[in-house]
């Protein structure tokens, strides 16, 4: 398998993770198991420590003393401000919704790589990220969960910031895999993000009533640390090694179609012959955005 093939297989599997993540997070928050700001604590503090012991296997790295500044917007965006926010929008609207309005990313991701990173945008990206918006705001008008927030328009602006964080964050670590070993900057990413979530979720960690845990809570709950936190972060980086920020930033299009094939497989939604077509025009955009152009002469 090449670079560039991994590096997709990496990035659909970031999306398969995160598109099962909505609805297995959002029922331990809604089920009282969890609160939002307690389940971010627990799921960077699982994940860093997992970052920090695999790191003891792998080859270290000397790092310039001036990146780790980098390393901490890096935490700021794409772990503190990302993980809180998810969280309590998630609780605060359906997962549907929540994984459709993700799909802003790209076109946030997009426009910060073409000013900061000069990557070209062709007219194919163009199209691809427009099929792929059209396909996501039809998930949005379509998409219903029984699954309702308390607040749903304050949920979903909060997700909407979040993409704005994550979109920020793609930036900031896609100069950081030119340089390093995805593993050798993600563990100070993750250190540096408990300390930035620790107060905000110390309080709802403590109030967790460990006995009450079912062991499908268990799983869920070990799910959201290895496999969408991470597996995601740790797949991320390896696969902008070989794409375009803006490529990476387009599969983001296929968590509303992982989220509502899992939420229809759970019972909470149906099929119709409009989301068939939303979820091709999804996966055109993806494909479009992917294709390697073709070599100049």
């Amino acid at each position: 398998m090449n670079s560039r093939k991994f590096a997709i297989f990496a990035v659909f599997t970031v999306q398969l993770l995160y598109g099962l993540n909505y609805t297995i997070a959002k029922f331990v928050i809604n089920e009282g198991f969890v609160k939002s700001f307690g389940f971010s604590l627990l799921r960077v503090t699982g994940a860093a420590i997992l970052f920090w012991v695999l790191s003891l296997f792998l080859k270290k790295e000397k790092i310039d003393r001036k990146d780790y500044f980098t390393f901490f917007l890096g935490a700021i965006f794409g772990v503190g401000i990302n993980m809180l926010l998810f969280l309590k929008g998630l609780e605060l609207t359906s997962p549907i919704h929540a994984s459709v309005i993700m799909t802003t990313t790209p076109i946030i991701i997009l426009i910060l790589s073409s000013i900061f990173l000069s990557e070209k945008v062709t007219k194919l990206k163009i199209l691809g990220v427009f099929l792929g918006f059209c396909g996501g705001i039809l998930l949005t008008v379509l998409g219903k969960s029984t699954r309702t927030g308390d607040n749903v328009l304050l949920g979903n602006t909060f997700i909407f910031l979040n993409c704005i964080s994550y979109g920020i964050y793609i930036i900031i670590i896609k100069k950081l895999t030119a340089k390093y070993h995805p593993f050798t900057f993600i563990k100070w990413l993750f250190l540096f993000g408990i300390i930035l979530i620790l107060p905000f979720g110390y309080t709802e960690v403590a109030e967790i009533e460990w006995h009450t845990f079912t062991p499908y809570i268990w799983f869920s709950i070990i799910f959201v640390i290895v496999g969408a936190t991470f597996g995601t972060y740790a797949l991320n980086p390896l696969a902008l090694k070989s794409l375009k920020a803006s490529t990476v930033g387009v599969f983001i299009y296929l968590q509303p179609v992982i989220a509502g094939v899992f939420a229809i497989l759970m019972g909470i939604d149906n099929v119709s012959p409009v989301k068939v077509i939303a979820m091709a025009l999804i996966f055109a955009g993806v494909y479009l955005v992917s294709k390697k152009p073709k070599a100049t002469t």
